[in-house]
C-alpha cells in the first residue's frame, strides 16, 4: 500500500492475488473502505493500554464497586 492510501488499480492486483476478483465498478469503494479501516487501526494503535490486562483475564461479576458514574 502507498503511502497516499489504497489505490483502485492496487485493489484490483490484490484482490486478484487473493482470488477474489472484483468487479471495476468496485474498486474505488473497496479502495475507501480499506483506508478508512486503516486509518482506524492507526489510532487503535497508539493508545496506551498500560497494564490493563487480556479479555481472557476478565472475571465477570469481580470489579470495583466504588467507581464513579
Amino acid at each position: 500500500m502507498s503511502a497516499t492510501g489504497l489505490t483502485a488499480p492496487e485493489v484490483a492486483l490484490w484482490a486478484d492475488r487473493a482470488g477474489l476478483p472484483l468487479p471495476a465498478d468496485r474498486h474505488v469503494t473497496v479502495a475507501a473502505t480499506a483506508d478508512h479501516i486503516h486509518s482506524v487501526v492507526a489510532v487503535l494503535r497508539e493508545l496506551d493500554f498500560g497494564d490493563t490486562p487480556p479479555a481472557a483475564a476478565y472475571r465477570v461479576g469481580e470489579g470495583y464497586d466504588d467507581a464513579a458514574v
